[in-house]
């Protein structure tokens, strides 16, 4: 018997393919650099319904903590630092959860949450802000747009790989992309093909940067297959690029944005809301923009968008189990227990998932927790809202 208390934190999903999580820090032989002070945009928005019935929108999803002992905005914000100090971190989020995202960021300066009326969409989300650093700083401010649902091993290497990217946005006046290598046919993710390495002397395995062939948002299992074949890389969500370069990059290929820039330009945000139509930064400005560079991340990446996740962001015992609380595993492996309630008995089963909450146990697949859509559908919507006990 396996007895496996408390949060359970770090490493590589060694039961199935090659996760993304490496054991080992890899050495980078060329690191060119930025003294440019670095900016950080958040996306923090949305209650995360893959993690139903952990998250509510009491406990969203950027509330809730997965990877280790601390929420993940509050993961976000730390491992920023101090390439990106709090003071200069814009976070993106919904009025539902505002007070809740404040109330565990309190080193971010209140002027710097951006709540969003309605939900714009990434792109226009990624714009306010691109255009709130124009306005502060000026257009040359350096921005880093990432998502708060990231796993990292290697903070300080990701650190040094936004300084990386940095350097080269600012010397080609360019987007650039954090690209992470594949190790499955991922239809969640974005993929970008590498071209040409921009200094034909620093290959992306040393550290430089290349030039893009193509981009590619959440394609079916068969191409996302072909794009790996041909080099592609997960986009990790991670974008470098000048306030500036963002703004004029929008108003020449979002077409859902580029109409509100100019009210947003004046100050008028109620005109920019109004006028804005949602669509994703990857669809509305990836897979569209001609001047997007692609450089290599390798500090143990990963993206906590399901339950399954958590078997590669998580330490695992021998069997490939991931759990939080007081678990037991008897003949069990490749499962996933958050035990926020009382204790959880595995025996004899496979690749399965348990939540248990004050009033609430859910049990699934891994496979079928990937998607929870059709089963929030049919509950009762009194069920939607989980209990809030538990942890």
């Amino acid at each position: 018997m396996k007895d496996v208390p408390g949060i359970i934190l770090g490493g590589t999903d060694a039961a199935t393919a090659v996760g993304t999580m490496p054991t080992e820090q890899p050495l980078i032989a060329s690191e060119p650099e930025t003294d440019v002070a670095l900016w950080a945009v958040v996306f923090a928005g949305g209650i995360g319904s893959r993690f139903w019935p952990l998250s509510t929108p009491a406990r969203p999803k950027p509330l809730l903590a997965l990877v280790s002992e601390q929420t993940l905005i509050e993961d976000t914000v730390g491992r920023l630092q101090p390439t990106i100090p709090p003071e200069r971190v814009l976070i993106l989020t919904s009025r539902d959860i505002a007070p809740a995202i404040r109330s565990v960021t309190k080193e971010v300066p209140e002027e710097n949450v951006l709540v969003e009326p309605r939900p714009l969409g990434t792109a226009a989300a990624l714009a306010w802000a691109a255009q709130e650093m124009a306005r502060r700083i000026g257009p040359s401010a350096m921005l880093v747009a990432v998502h708060a649902d990231l796993a990292v091993d290697f903070p300080e290497e990701f650190r040094r790989t936004l300084r990386r990217a940095a350097a080269y946005a600012a010397r080609e006046q360019a987007l650039v992309s954090v690209g992470i290598r594949p190790s499955r046919p991922e239809t969640g993710f974005g993929y970008v093909l590498p071209g040409a390495p921009l200094d034909g002397d620093v290959p992306l395995r040393q550290g430089g940067a290349a030039v893009t062939r193509g981009y590619v948002e959440k394609p079916s299992e068969a191409e996302a297959e072909s794009r790996i074949e041909d080099g592609a890389l997960w986009h990790s969500g991670i974008l470098v690029g000048a306030a500036g370069t963002v703004l004029e990059q929008m108003r020449r290929h979002t077409v859902e944005v580029r109409d509100a820039l100019e009210p947003l330009a004046a100050g008028d945000l109620p005109a920019f809301v109004g006028r804005v139509r949602a669509t994703s930064l990857e669809r509305g400005l990836l897979e569209r923009s001609d001047r997007l560079l692609v450089l290599l991340g390798e500090f143990g990446w990963d993206d906590v968008g399901t339950w399954a996740s958590l078997r590669r962001a998580r330490e695992l015992d021998d069997d490939g189990n991931g759990a939080s609380g007081t678990v037991h595993f008897v003949d069990a492996d490749c499962n996933v227990v958050h035990a926020g309630h009382g204790s959880v008995v595995m025996y004899g089963v496979s690749r399965m998932l348990v939540v248990t909450l004050d009033g609430l146990t859910f049990v699934t697949t891994l496979d079928r927790a990937a998607d929870l859509r059709p089963l929030l559908d049919a509950l009762p919507g009194s069920m939607r809202i989980a209990p809030t006990g538990g942890k």
